[in-house]
């Protein structure tokens, strides 16, 4: 599929299935707009076609297929009138009957909490407020397919949760069909059922968040979902699901099915690796330990990440609080433990 000269978007095959939330995640450039557009009908593809419900969309006349989707966009792009007549506009195209539109609006009302703005004015809505209608204008038609364009991305975090939070609980309850296009990485983690992560304009993994997440099915794909450590090794010994992995002269252990002497990356994410100030760690569960010297810390919000020499950089997540506890500081000597379990490989 193009867009202008440029080749954008190449998708081989995905199936949506009837009553799912597919989160589709990538970076800006990646092809979520045009794969977007394509599913509402706005631009065609130079080959191969999509299909609702088993009929190609193409057999569909415009008018028809667009009544069986909504779209809700980062900005909510309401009209100049109230609450009630914004939520109204699309029901009153499709020739419901006034009784049914009343009933249907005040259900959506109360479901997304905005009964007390039926009257006011849309151009005095906050943006939660805001898209809050935007959603309820979608949700009132019970659309066959629901496609969602950024659509917390322009809210404060308070108002964002809760917003995601009443979408999660209302998009189970309706069992609707929705296609999430967001950069947002914990987003999709929250509302998606399944998350595809589109890189160069390719879908290159499709699959529960917490496989996609801890699993990544190549370094592209694990670099942009932030598991910085991505390290060359390879395998010494395997045997019945337990593996010795060599990264760089250091002897780690995880878990898995790679045979003996076969060339991987050994990718554990930063949050799942616990620091200790001394030497002396309490027994655990945790295989894997190294010993590694603090060359950097750097400021992530609530969290501090510290990258550790260990023989090759690694890369943790810990939380202010437990900075402060073992008095983190640059050039100071630390353990680092993390369980095999948690390690994920890649073969090369």
């Amino acid at each position: 599929m193009r867009r202008g000269s440029e080749f954008n978007l190449s998708i081989d095959h995905v199936d949506i299935y009837a009553g799912e939330v597919v989160a589709i995640v990538g970076p800006n450039g990646a092809g979520k707009s045009t794969l977007l557009l394509a599913l509402s009908k706005l631009l065609e593809p130079k080959a191969g076609s999509i299909s609702l419900r088993g009929q190609s969309i193409e057999q569909i006349a415009d008018l028809e297929y667009r009544r069986q989707i909504a779209l809700v966009l980062q900005e909510p792009l309401l009209l100049d009138t109230s609450v009630y007549n914004n939520i109204a506009a699309g029901l009153r195209f499709r020739g419901i009957s006034k009784s049914e539109i009343n009933q249907r609006i005040d259900e959506w009302l109360i479901r997304l909490n905005i009964s007390h703005l039926k009257d006011r004015p849309a151009s005095q809505l906050s943006g939660g407020q805001a898209q809050r209608v935007s959603l309820s204008r979608a949700m009132v038609l019970k659309p066959t397919l629901l496609l969602l364009d950024e659509p917390f991305s322009a809210l404060d975090t308070p108002t964002r949760m809760a917003l995601m939070q009443d979408l999660r609980n209302l998009l189970s309850e309706t069992a609707t069909t929705t296609i999430f296009i967001t950069h947002d990485q914990e987003q999709a983690m929250f509302l998606g059922d399944r998350v595809a992560v589109l890189l160069d304009g390719k879908i290159s993994q499709i699959d529960s968040p917490q496989t996609v997440f801890s699993s990544p099915i190549d370094t592209a794909v694990a670099n942009f979902l932030g598991v910085e450590n991505v390290l060359p090794g390879f395998v010494v010994d395997s045997k019945d699901g337990n593996m010795s992995i060599d990264v760089k002269g250091r002897q780690l252990e995880a878990i898995g099915n790679v045979v003996s002497g076969k060339e991987v990356l050994f990718c554990v994410r930063p949050e799942d690796i616990i620091l200790w100030k001394t030497t002396d760690i309490p027994k655990s569960s945790a295989r894997n330990h190294l010993a590694g010297q603090i060359t950097s810390i750097a400021n992530q919000g609530p969290l501090l990440q510290i990258t550790l020499d260990c023989g090759f950089p690694l890369v943790v997540l810990i939380t202010r609080a437990s900075g402060q506890e073992l008095d983190i500081e640059s050039g100071m000597e630390v353990s680092a433990t993390f369980k095999a379990s948690v390690v994920h490989l890649i073969p090369r």
